[in-house]
Order: structure tokens, then sequence, then C-alpha cells
């Protein structure tokens, strides 16, 4: 059995090493460390390759996503069994790797994620808005996947051979929501394991810079995630709220004809009310073929998956 750690980087060089060096060896029967290097200006290149890493480097800086995105590829190819990907500026503890594997070669568990706030005694110190954001945007994808996870929003995880080969992923600055959904929906086993992290990072590269803008991103993932996985309740649900909504008014005002004899003072609403049942016919309809079209794609993730595998096993 083969591990590959992957560390996503970007100008890290001041705590890179310690996190590669800390990384246990003797865990599985082979262990490798790979360093992503998102196009960082200054020594982490070096860095890592005097820490005893390999590097796969970016030419420039392409955001967190796409370079989880490759990590996972180049652990592929380099034969993986299990992966696993830590963040470069010691937030996490190598130390832990062992407990997130290990349900993964006990075949517990498809993808294993650290979780801050599982264990309320672990529960590091950090700004409250964060905390809050955590648990808002967790509590937003419990309600779209219909599960109870407690941190969605946390990049130490470990993944199985079959679930890194399955990952389809679209995200170019952010990639953990976006592989809770993926997983999920394919049906593979995800759980949560309780660590003790640093709240705060100490590198330099900052995946939220903004918590307004990180939120419009993780609902736009969300929301599309909704539309792809989803499109028949996506579309169909809002068009049958239209047409009901444009029929039932429809009715009240017919009734009332039928009493008085009179349309006015309300020719608006009629022309509203046809507006909203043409609309949600639409609606309707564009989910009917939204739908079929995400059969060819369900066919399609099987192709790529089947391709991929042949392509990581030469």
């Amino acid at each position: 059995m083969k591990l590959v750690v992957i560390i996503p980087a970007y100008n890290e060089e001041q705590t890179i090493a310690q996190v590669i060096t800390s990384i246990p060896r003797k865990c599985v029967e082979k262990v490798e460390v790979l360093v992503i290097d998102d196009g960082s200006r200054d020594g982490t290149k070096e860095v890592s390759l005097q820490a005893g890493a390999k590097v796969f480097s970016h030419r420039t800086n392409k955001g967190l996503g796409l370079t989880f995105r490759d990590g996972i590829n180049e652990a592929l190819r380099l034969g993986a069994d299990i992966i696993v990907n830590i963040d470069a500026d010691g937030q996490f503890n190598p130390l832990d790797i062992p407990k997130l594997i290990q349900p993964i070669i006990d075949n517990t568990a498809d993808m294993v994620t650290c979780s801050r706030f599982k264990d309320p005694k672990l529960t590091p110190q950090m700004p409250k808005i964060k905390i809050f954001g955590n648990k808002f945007f967790a509590t937003m994808l419990n309600l779209f996947l219909r599960k109870r996870y407690t941190d969605t929003q946390c990049g130490f995880r470990a993944y199985s051979k079959e679930a890194a080969l399955n990952l389809v992923l679209f995200g170019r600055y952010t990639y953990t929501q976006e592989v809770f959904i993926d997983l999920v929906k394919k049906g593979f086993r995800i759980i949560e394991i309780p660590c003790r992290v640093i709240g705060e990072r100490n590198g330099k590269s900052r995946v939220v810079k903004n918590v307004f803008a990180y939120g419009f991103k993780v609902s736009l993932i969300i929301l599309r995630s909704s539309r792809d996985y989803e499109p028949l309740k996506f579309f169909g649900l809002t068009g049958l709220a239209l047409l009901g909504l444009g029929s039932l008014s429809s009715v009240i005002l017919f009734v009332r004809w039928l009493l008085i004899a009179r349309i006015d003072p309300y020719m608006i609403i009629i022309y509203a009310n046809v507006f909203l049942i043409i609309i949600g016919v639409m609606l309707i309809v564009l989910g009917l073929l939204a739908d079929m079209l995400d059969r060819n794609r369900q066919l399609e993730e099987e192709i790529l998956y089947r391709l991929k595998k042949q392509e990581f096993s030469k």
C-alpha cells in the first residue's frame, strides 16, 4: 500500500519544511510527499526539495482549486492507494495522518476529513465570524446533501484511490465543498475525525481574503451543484411553484368574474398570471430536458473514470 501526501503551497518557504519532515513515514509500506507549488515567488520549491519532497510546479498562480485537482492527478500518477491533503503552513498536525487513513485501510470509509468542531473540546481559537461562517455553510451543505457533517471547509483529508479517481471538480479557488457534494452524490462514504488544529493560518497565503466574497463563492457552488445533480427538482419545483401561483390567482379572479361579472381593477394581475403560467411551464419542460442531460453527464463521468483508471494504472 502506498500513501502520497500532497501539500498545496504558495509562498510557504518559512513553514513547509517542518510540515514535510513531520509527516510519519511508517504508517503504511510506502510514503511519498508531493508538494504542488502554485507559482510561488519565494523559495518554496527549493526548500521542499531539500526537505525530501517531490515538487510539481505551476508557472503562475492558478488558485487552490486547480492546485488541489492537479495534486490528486499527480498522486494517482505516482501510484497512490491513499491520498492525504494537508496545508503547507503547519495549521494541521501531520502526526494525525495515521488517524485519517485508518478508516480507509479498514475499508469503512472512502474519504476521511478532519473536523475542527465535532469535539467541542478541540474547537480552535478562531474569530467568531469564521466559526459562524463555517457552521453556516456546513448547515447549507447538510440541507442539500441531507447529512450531518460538522466541518465542510477543512482541507485536511484522506482519500481512497477509488474516491480520487471519481472526483470531478471545476472550482478554481476552492474545492472543499465541491468534493463533499461530488462524492456524496456518487455514493461514497465520508466520515469525520476530530483533530486539534491551529485556528489561524501561519503562512502567507490566504484562501479566504474576504469573508463575504468567499460566502458568495460557496453559495454559488451549492447553487450550481443543485442545478447539476438535481436538475428536475431545481427547475421543476420552481416551475410548479410559479405555475401554481399563477393558476390559483387566475381561479380566484375567474370566480370573482362569475360572481360580479367584472375584471377591473385587476387586469394587470391577469397579465401577471399569464406570465407566471408560461414561465412555470417553460421551467418544467427545461427541468425534464436537464434531467435527460444529467443522464448523459453520468455516462460521461463514468467514461472519464475508466479513462483515468487506465491512464494511472500504467
